[in-house]
């Protein structure tokens, strides 16, 4: 279980709970005599008002005592209403949940500010927030040690909270973020209006508190890091807001290389195998070979050979389709029945259902290592993702006591981890062509060319594969100086590679390294 007598809660003695900006101060209630509903009538419903808790924390990081501020609740945000060329005032139109980290005393000139959020569409910041980058995290344990309920919280003593302040933001029906009373959330519920939201909340935070000459970065993950993609585009674009870096965990900037059915095309077949790969090694397909060598060859075969094969269709010859059965087969950890059955194209959710299927097991899409028995053992695809299954449970349980217990903010509303009330998902912005969002992180690096990139990889990743990410990459259309802008850094974990512990610490020290020196001013 995690350390309940952790730092944060021993502080609480010295925290202070107080209700944040605008939130709403107690009045009496005015006697009602029997006329007041009547007067009532026509009279405009009250504006919302930010609901913000403040606590007061401290963080043991070493031999230092990192004293801070945390701010959880509802912030609204308001649009200029515009109506026949008349201004119509700036009107409440939707109530987005973020906590925020400062810590106490420090330069905000010189202190980062790292704006972070998930991805989904329709998954709330809780992963990043208590798995990775913030001041406490979820004790939930790993593949084959996994804690039983109620699991745990300790303190991050490897908290990005140690070089920058952090800001952590629930896009629109995710966790508390709902639009007014009698608006409409659908309207959010897109690739452009998306962003809109995220980065007027972003604006917003950052004026308020006088951050605007702070180093400033952007932090997603999976769907996060299209998302970041394009709202740092945006931020410079429509705010002048220019960042110092962009952090993309989990990466997928073009949803074309991971596309199996709409674009009707080879290539997730052929970038997919490298993880195959990788996930049939964890579960010893590949007897004594090391990792590195398997998922070399593997991404060797996927660059050159695999395409071609493909692309042959029925002109391949009987010898070299008998060659390529037989190495998709060994490099997949499949039968080269089931290769050739599938006509050499193995599409992931099947991938994930057939690979131990001699033992009655699904593997994990979000993160390979982890398996769980099959509902059916002649199912075409999994039920369930054991991987999935694995992290639900301790997140919510360890977010929805954190947040009340220590942060001091409650709500009655349901805090959506993570919802499929935002599909239908609108990308009308990429009509007729394939989503893709990488001519706008080309745009951000030439306009700002000092726009530092972080990418992220998990090797057991079955939602965003390293070797798709990667051709993204090397397909961006930048000279060689802005090119040298971006750096990588891979873990032998998954989706959410913070979950396996030897990686969540490696990744908090490089994600560290990565903010200081992207801060640092030139003399």
């Amino acid at each position: 279980m995690g350390d309940e007598g952790s730092t944060a809660k021993a502080a609480s003695e010295e925290a202070s709970i107080t209700p944040g900006p605008g939130a709403d101060e107690a009045e009496p209630r005015a006697k009602d005599d029997g006329t007041q509903g009547d007067k009532d009538k026509g009279k405009p419903e009250p504006e919302p008002k930010d609901d913000l808790v403040t606590t007061h924390h401290v963080l043991r990081v070493g031999r230092r005592r990192l004293k801070y501020t945390a701010t959880a609740g509802r912030v609204v945000l308001r649009e200029e209403d515009h109506a026949d060329g008349t201004f119509k005032g700036n009107k409440a139109r939707a109530e987005i949940s973020m906590t925020s980290y400062v810590l106490d005393d420090a330069d905000p000139r010189t202190r980062p500010v790292v704006f972070a959020f998930n991805g989904g569409p329709g998954s709330s910041s809780v992963w990043l927030h208590l798995g990775l980058l913030g001041p406490r995290r979820v004790v939930m344990g790993d593949v084959g040690a996994l804690q039983p309920p109620p699991y745990g919280l300790a303190d991050n003593a490897e908290s990005l909270l140690a070089v920058a302040d952090l800001v952590f933001i629930d896009p629109m029906s995710t966790g508390w973020s709902r639009a007014v009373e009698g608006g409409k959330p659908g309207e959010y519920h897109g690739f452009q209006r998306d962003l809109e939201h995220v980065g007027e909340l972003i604006r917003l935070w950052t004026s308020r508190n006088q951050r605007w000459m702070s180093p400033k970065f952007v932090a997603g993950e999976s769907y996060g890091t299209l998302r970041g993609a394009a709202l740092t585009a945006h931020l410079q674009e429509r705010y002048g807001m220019y960042l110092n870096g962009l952090i993309l965990i989990s990466s997928v900037l073009d949803l074309s290389s991971i596309d199996f059915e709409k674009q009707r095309n080879d290539r997730a077949h052929a970038l997919y195998l490298p993880t195959y790969a990788a996930i049939a090694h964890y579960h010893g397909r590949h007897g004594r070979r090391s990792l590195r060598s398997v998922i070399e060859e593997a991404e060797a075969y996927a660059a050159r050979d695999l395409p071609w094969v493909l692309s042959r269709g029925a002109r391949l010859s009987s010898q070299e389709r008998a060659e390529a059965v037989a190495t998709l087969a060994r490099l997949s950890g499949l039968s080269e029945d089931y290769v050739d059955r599938c006509d050499l194209r193995i599409e992931h959710w099947r991938f994930f259902t057939e690979l131990l299927r001699d033992q009655r097991l699904s593997v994990g899409r979000l993160d390979g290592r982890f398996t769980g028995p099959a509902a059916s053992a002649i199912a075409e695809g999994m039920d369930a993702d054991p991987s999935y299954d694995a992290i639900m449970g301790p997140y919510a349980a360890a977010w929805n006591h954190y947040v009340r217990d220590e942060l001091g903010y409650a709500s009655d509303l349901h805090y959506e981890q993570i919802t499929t009330r935002v599909h239908p998902w609108s990308y009308k912005d990429f009509e007729g062509r394939p989503i893709d969002v990488s001519d706008r992180l080309e745009r951000a690096l030439r306009q700002n060319p000092h726009l530092r990139v972080h990418i992220a990889y998990g090797y057991y990743d079955g939602a965003t594969p390293h070797f798709a990410a990667e051709d993204v990459v090397a397909r961006l259309r930048l000279p060689d100086a802005l090119r040298a802008n971006i750096e990588h850094a891979y873990y032998e974990a998954g989706h959410m590679m913070y979950v396996h512990e030897p990686s969540r610490v490696q990744q908090s020290r490089d994600l560290a390294d990565f903010v200081v020196r992207s801060s640092a001013r030139s003399t």
